[in-house]
């Protein structure tokens, strides 16, 4: 039989109050009862209910993170700054993992509320009018990963998509490539595929070179949607001298279309892509890319989340880390 709350305080000859005391450390008691009452914890091996401490304290030491899909390299990346900085201030991760459906992802708003997180990260692939209901009126601190929150006025932590996406866009072009496909990842007003859109069209503008649309595919974050977009530029006899694939297992994926159909990377087709996951450089060709701070992402996220809960107030919503283009073997020069 499990021993409670009720056992210690009889064997120590005090009130269930006064325990509750020494183990919160909520109210003044002596030094004399203190040590009593922790000696008897230590002798019956009693283990304070974490739930009910958390009543007394107001304080779970939770904090709740949803993602779209934990199998994800970037997400689980993200995921060892989140924890990692959350043990250093003992807090535990209650992880929900979405699969990227606006039902899950609502339930799982709202389940984590009623575990009395006391901060949430939440990572979606599409910030909806339903999510910013929700979280216009939630009470806790939620910070959000790589979306547009200056509407609802919610902390994102992210890199400058538009700058990253302009510059791999111009180092393309320096290296003579006119035609170049881009795969992006993500469509919608919130979602920073948008930055990286007008990042790469931008840069064709300035060298005055016209935007095809045939060109500009959505890969939603898919190795098989990239893979059949290159494809489909084959078979249509589109195919560009440089693709530009907004995530690294898109631009995996586009190499296996290119190599699959007799192609030589970057002999035929230069491919580029944006992340640097650890199989950017694994795979052959080695990948050229934009390397974000993954780790460093969810760091800074559960940072601003711990500040929140002890009542420190950033001045902004936008945290933007710095972005790094990673030159490899992928990517070949014309001139």
């Amino acid at each position: 039989m499990a021993v409670t709350i009720k056992d210690v305080a009889r064997k120590a000859n005090v009130s269930i109050s006064t325990v509750s005391r020494v183990i919160n450390d909520s109210k003044p008691v002596s030094d004399e009862i203190r040590q009593r009452v922790l000696k008897v914890i230590e002798e019956l091996g009693y283990t304070p209910n974490p739930v009910a401490r958390s009543l007394v304290m107001k304080k779970s030491q939770l904090i709740g993170v949803i993602v779209p899909n934990i199998s994800n390299y970037f997400i689980g990346e993200m995921l060892n700054g989140v924890e990692e900085i959350g043990k250093m201030y003992n807090y535990d991760i209650l992880l929900c993992n979405s699969y990227g459906e606006l039902e899950q992802e609502l339930k799982y708003l709202s389940l984590l509320k009623s575990k009395q997180v006391e901060g949430i990260i939440f990572m979606t692939w599409n910030l909806k009018k339903e999510h910013k209901e929700f979280l216009e009126k939630i009470d806790i601190p939620v910070v959000m990963i790589n979306r547009n929150t200056s509407d609802i006025n919610i902390p994102s932590v992210c890199i400058d998509h538009f700058g990253a996406a302009y510059e791999m866009t111009n180092y393309l072009i320096n290296k003579g490539h006119k035609k170049i496909a881009l795969i992006r990842t993500g469509i919608g007003n919130d979602a920073f595929g948008v930055d990286q859109y007008k990042g790469y069209t931008k840069a064709l503008k300035e060298h005055n070179i016209e935007i095809d649309e045939s060109l500009i595919k959505n890969g939603d974050f898919k190795l098989e949607k990239a893979y059949d977009s290159v494809v489909e530029m084959i078979k249509n006899n589109n195919l560009p001298t440089a693709i530009f694939a907004t995530s690294d297992y898109m631009a995996i994926g586009a190499m296996n279309a290119l190599i699959d159909n007799g192609f030589k990377v970057p002999d035929d087709v230069s491919v580029v892509g944006f992340n640097d996951i650890k199989l950017a450089s694994m795979y052959r060709p080695k990948l050229t890319t934009i390397k974000q701070p993954i780790y460093d992402i969810g760091a800074v996220a559960i940072r601003i989340i711990i500040k929140k809960i002890k009542g420190e107030e950033e001045d902004k919503t936008l945290f933007v880390l710095p972005h790094e283009l990673i030159e490899r073997d992928s990517c070949r020069s014309l001139v």
